[in-house]
């Protein structure tokens, strides 16, 4: 199985781009993971929120393919420890599905058209944490869960 993380807009702060591309290399050793970064919606600070998310709505939607398991990371989600995140990315993974694509929203969050797509919503934290920073937390999540269920001695308890 591919893991996708779409986002919206590029990830400008340079110290997370550096921890996100610390954890890529590290993710490849397991499981094929990309991050995908889809441009701002132009004229965005002009628009009212709910046209912003309808418009950011269509560019995550166009990116999916019927048969993905999606995942969006909203603050409204499922709450996991590490250890049962990564049992639910276990699960997903013999699930049989191609791929796993998790999503981050613009500053609104979703459209109504991407929840009514998701099949389960994740939450970090009941904490409000920058889109930016949302991307490489999910992402040492990941590479968290993989050494978890490799037996690896990356998560202490």
């Amino acid at each position: 199985m591919n893991i996708t993380l779409l986002t919206i807009g590029k990830t400008r702060t340079a110290y997370i781009k550096s921890g996100i591309e610390e954890y890529l290399g590290r993710l490849r050793r397991y499981v094929p993971y990309e991050i995908v970064e889809l441009p701002d919606v132009r004229n965005a600070g002009k628009l009212p929120f709910e046209e912003q998310k309808e418009a950011e709505g269509k560019l995550l939607l166009q990116q999916l393919a019927a048969s993905d398991h999606v995942m969006l990371l909203d603050e409204r989600g499922k709450e996991y420890t590490s250890k049962q995140f990564a049992s639910r990315l276990e699960g997903i993974l013999a699930s049989g599905k191609k791929r796993l694509v998790m999503a981050v929203g613009g500053p609104y969050g979703f459209s109504k058209a991407v929840y009514d797509r998701a099949d389960e919503l994740l939450s970090l934290s009941k904490m409000t944490f920058n889109h930016e920073m949302v991307r490489l937390f999910i992402t040492e999540q990941v590479y968290r869960a993989m050494t978890i269920l490799r037996g690896e001695p990356y998560h202490h308890e």
